[in-house]
């Protein structure tokens, strides 16, 4: 959408006889176009980490929900929905967790696996009583 905002703008106000010079448009166009460029960054780097599911995503998505919320109406929807999901506990918990460690195995290496012994033993399960 910005982009075609930029050619429009480019095309209305380069043509006619008291239009400003075609270098200030272009000028113009460029510097508000690095500037949403730049604002969209930080969504696009969050979008990233959530999708990976890194634990920098949480913070990322708060930058990008405020770099958003300055594009009025849908970008403060957006923003107040990140909010409203992060600062949640289903949020918080997803993106808050720590990393996963493997629990500690206990296996003697030097006596070889097939020589491992089971904690326990299969046990069937009791049959329900007959309530006919």
């Amino acid at each position: 959408m910005t982009l075609f905002i930029l050619g429009l703008f480019i095309g209305v106000l380069s043509t006619g006889p008291g239009a400003p010079p075609v270098a200030l448009t272009v000028f113009v166009s460029i510097f508000m176009g690095g500037i949403y460029g730049l604002m969209t960054v930080p969504s696009f780097v969050a979008g990233y980490g959530l999708l990976k599911r890194r634990r920098w995503a949480r913070t990322a998505s708060i930058v990008g929900a405020v770099t958003a919320a300055m594009n009025f109406p849908i970008g403060t929807a957006v923003c107040t929905y990140t909010f409203w999901f992060l600062f949640s506990e289903p949020g918080k918990s997803l993106y808050d967790r720590p990393q996963a460690a493997l629990p500690p195995h206990s296996v003697n290496w030097q006596s070889g696996p097939r020589q491992l012994q089971r904690d326990h033993q299969y046990v069937p399960p009791t049959t329900p009583p007959d309530w006919r």
